[in-house]
């Protein structure tokens, strides 16, 4: 997907660092990403979920807080509310451009400032919260015995993950003062909760809470074993298709007409994974599927691979063409089952030259239904005319052009 770096001012006018992932085609409509409590726009999460609603056609912006990763200013002179007039800009940033985004997404403490965010951002019809906090002063329950510190000196310095940051009192005083009851009941949007039940850094009860308070549309979804960090990239995954899918039920996701020369419109493939072979493969801003290889060959096996796409393609097309023509006839069929396997074989065992080798599709039909010994038949010679079977005999043409960038 292609990336374009952008700064914007945030609400005390230092430069916040973001990322706009664009679709490769027809932007269908724009989402805006809030990261966890001193996380950055560049967690695996937030990638993951980013390539794949690009995928759909729907862009997404998404930038680190003031003091954090890129941005500028200090974070120690943050606070819960701070982060929200950053989201507000962030929308706005994008509403200039002609972007006002329709989703929001929001992961952790971002979450529940998307939450507090979203009555004021109207071109929103969509939110999704990640691990998010009812209570947004459970964040300082991280802070340990520094609290303590920060009361008495305004300030104190915090490991979180491993990394130390300077936390003022004006946030831990901010966001213990913060509450999400009258965003949550009055959000006026589709929301999609998600939470891992072991989430150990904000309890699953906070989820419940969230998903009690707002009213329908409504939608809860478990991360299952996933930490906190949705850290693991097959969660990240799992989060990414569950937001991907349930976004397309809240947005108007139009695409154009198909380009000439192209009636069923394009797929676009697009690398998921540059470490192994997982592929997105997204056909308009609807369909969506992923290509992998059998961990034997590299890959980690969470996709068809190629070759069971070719097949799939063809039993789909055998069962269509069988029905097409039963229903035409008349004829009692009740249920169509194609079986596909792909191998290759030497030429030689097809007359053809022995150092060669083509390949070979064995198809299984089972056929149910009240059927005579002719119509099944007659339904045996159809599969034959299968467009896919067609194109798979006669030999086909692959034209590529290699475009700039």
């Amino acid at each position: 997907m292609p990336t374009e770096r952008l700064t914007f001012p945030g609400h005390a006018g230092h430069a916040l660092a973001a990322r706009l992932d664009l679709p490769e085609g027809p932007h269908l409509a724009t989402a805006l990403f809030a990261h966890c409590f001193t996380c950055g726009k560049d967690i695996a999460a937030a990638r993951r979920i980013s390539a794949r609603l690009a995928a759909m056609g729907i862009a997404v912006l998404r930038f680190d807080f003031t003091g954090l990763g890129h941005s500028m200013g200090e974070f120690a002179n943050t606070t819960f509310t701070s982060n929200i007039a950053d989201l507000h800009l962030a929308a706005q940033t994008l509403a200039n451009r002609g972007m006002a985004p329709s989703l929001l997404i929001g992961h952790s403490l971002g979450g529940a400032a998307i939450l507090r965010a979203a009555a004021s951002i109207p071109s929103a019809r969509a939110v999704v919260t990640l691990g998010a906090p009812f209570d947004p002063g459970h964040v300082t329950h991280n802070f340990g015995d520094a609290l303590d510190a920060i009361t008495a000196d305004g300030q104190a310095e915090v490991d979180l993950g491993g990394r130390p940051f300077t936390i003022g009192r004006d946030f831990v005083e901010d966001v213990k003062e913060s509450t999400l009851h009258e965003a949550v009941s009055s959000l006026k949007k589709a929301l999609l909760v998600m939470h891992a039940p072991r989430d150990a850094v904000v309890g699953i009860d906070n989820a419940t809470r969230i998903f009690g308070q707002a009213k329908h549309p409504k939608s809860f979804v478990t991360l299952d074993d996933s930490d906190h960090l949705i850290s693991d990239p097959k969660d990240a995954e799992y989060a990414a298709g569950v937001i991907s899918a349930w976004a397309g039920r809240y947005l108007e996701l139009a695409p154009p007409a198909p380009p000439i020369g192209a009636p069923e419109g394009v797929v676009r493939v697009s690398e998921a994974d540059a470490d192994g072979f997982l592929q997105d493969v997204q056909s308009g801003p609807h369909h969506h599927a992923l290509a992998d290889e059998p961990l034997a060959y590299g890959g980690s096996n969470r996709g068809m691979s190629p070759y069971g796409f070719i097949a799939a393609g063809l039993g789909a097309c055998t069962s269509m063409t069988i029905r097409m023509y039963a229903r035409r006839k008349g004829w009692p069929l009740t249920h169509v089952q194609v079986d596909v396997c792909h191998d290759k074989v030497h030429a030689q065992d097809a007359d053809s030259a022995a150092d060669a080798k083509i390949d070979v599709f064995r198809r299984r039909i089972r056929l149910s239904g009240d059927l005579d010994a002719d119509q099944r038949a007659k339904l045996r010679d159809i599969a034959d005319k299968c467009p896919v079977h067609r194109t798979l005999e006669r030999s086909s043409t692959v034209e590529t052009v290699l475009l700039d960038g």
